[in-house]
């Protein structure tokens, strides 16, 4: 068990290219930090100069107390679980749990004690004499995992070890891999380019693009008060919707005012914004905000507005709706007794409690550092 530093760490390629770029993270002991992205944007390497398979161009990676720069991977103290798994085909279960304490000289029987304990924990006891081509998918994960908890490294360090699952074999691993986590008690840190992953699984979440860290905090803390535009709209499923705007004060108050319609801010939401009038800015907006005004739950401060509704899509729990007003398309998610019909006028409400405002310029919030300020709420009440 051991915590994680990253100290103004690059990575950088032939060709001027630079995967990573003054990378800060502090790591806690026991925590499960996610790495999150899209693709190319440095996260899976961030963990393997961690791991010790790509070397650091500048700065520090320290594991403890320790700086790791020079150690070799096997002297790290880590256990990685990668993507392909990479079981070696022609061991059973079994040898290719007890490959890395062989490796190590462990006594035959402290090998013995550890795998089948760790198969014990992983419900693949039956499967220890068994090879990789007789397993399904889920099964191969599961012996990937066992490899590196017999292993008792300080750190974990998991590179989207369920991109290779079926949907809902994901979801099962997820909450197997959570966990295994609080029984353990040991440092993750886990990469995935799925925001569904990170905000279900991290204590919490880096998200990187383009080599960059955007933002680090707690899931409730990303969804509900992203840094910038790139978070805001990599965090929700659906994304955040986002309209130019332009902000006017009238009597204390603001009114957003966008081509395709207009919201007045109350005065106390307005105080979080005043100071900004005439300012060019990004209106963010998720779906989850948008409601049909015949069934707007109660407590929201709603702005009511209509829009033309150009498809619906029937979830069963709620419906999502693809909606246009002045030529510009934006995505509701609504009650699931919802009426809407393709091509007809809904009126519709905007729950302007919960929008967001950006800098058209820097694409910063306007509101971050106020937002700071809001405690969290139990995670039972989260959306």
């Amino acid at each position: 068990m051991a915590p994680v530093s990253f100290r103004h760490v690059y990575k950088r390629y032939s060709g001027n290219v630079t995967a990573v770029k003054d990378l800060n993270i502090e790591v806690a002991d026991k925590e499960f930090l996610v790495l999150v992205g899209p693709s190319g944007c440095g996260k899976s390497t961030s963990l393997r100069m961690l791991a010790g398979l790509e070397e650091i161009s500048d700065g520090e990676i320290l594991i403890g107390d320790r700086v790791v720069n020079n150690v070799a991977p096997k002297d790290r103290d880590v256990a990685m679980v990668f993507q392909s798994y990479a079981l070696y085909p022609h061991m059973t279960v079994y040898e290719n749990m007890a490959f890395g304490l062989r490796l190590r000289k462990t006594p035959k029987q402290i090998i013995d004690q550890r795998v089948r304990e760790a198969a014990k924990s992983l419900g693949i006891e039956s499967l220890l004499d068994r090879r990789p081509r007789q397993l399904s998918g889920g099964q191969r994960q599961r012996v990937a995992v066992g490899r590196a908890i017999v292993r008792e490294p300080a750190v974990f360090l998991m590179d989207e070890p369920l991109s290779n699952l079926d949907a809902k074999l994901r979801v099962e691993a997820r909450s197997f891999i959570s966990k295994l986590h609080q029984r353990l008690g040991t440092t993750f840190i886990y990469v995935t380019h799925d925001q569904v992953e990170a905000m279900t699984m991290g204590t919490r979440i880096a998200v990187m693009n383009a080599g960059e860290l955007q933002q680090i905090d707690t899931p409730y803390n990303l969804y509900h008060n992203p840094r910038n535009i790139f978070v805001a709209g990599f965090i929700g499923s659906p994304s955040m919707n986002f309209f130019d705007a332009t902000l006017r004060e009238e009597g204390g108050s603001i009114i957003i005012e966008t081509t395709a319609f207009n919201i007045p801010l109350t005065p106390a939401i307005s105080a979080v914004y005043r100071g900004n009038g005439a300012k060019r800015v990004i209106l963010g907006v998720r779906p989850e905000d948008i409601h049909d005004a015949s069934y707007q739950p109660p407590g929201i401060v709603p702005s009511l507005i209509e829009a033309n509704v150009d498809v619906v899509e029937q979830m069963g729990n709620e419906i999502i709706l693809y909606l246009e007003e002045q030529g510009k398309p934006f995505i509701a998610r609504t009650d699931p007794r919802t009426q809407a019909r393709v091509g007809t006028r809904l009126p519709i409400a905007i729950d302007t409690a919960n929008i967001h405002l950006f800098d058209a310029d820097t694409e910063l919030s306007l509101a971050y550092e106020h937002k700071l300020n809001r405690p969290e709420v139990p995670a039972m009440a989260r959306r």
